[in-house]
């Protein structure tokens, strides 16, 4: 599983930066479609999730082998 977490984290990395660039281009258009800048929050979302998940696997491994933190 945490194969597949690092690679949703990676891909998921990509599909924000490049909504976020989009984002600025529609944005900077003379007359800008606001809601095309709420655009990134879901990928930004799904990385704080497997950003939190990968941050504390090792201090889940740690304890799983009964290791002292």
């Amino acid at each position: 599983m945490q194969k597949r977490v690092r690679q949703v984290h990676r891909w998921t990395s990509i599909v924000f930066t490049a909504t976020v660039v989009v984002t600025f281009i529609v944005l900077a258009q003379e007359d800008p479609l606001v809601w095309v800048s709420y655009t990134p929050l879901p990928p930004l979302a799904l990385l704080l999730f497997t950003g939190l998940y990968l941050f504390v696997l090792p201090y889940t491994r740690r304890r799983a082998a009964g290791r002292p933190e």
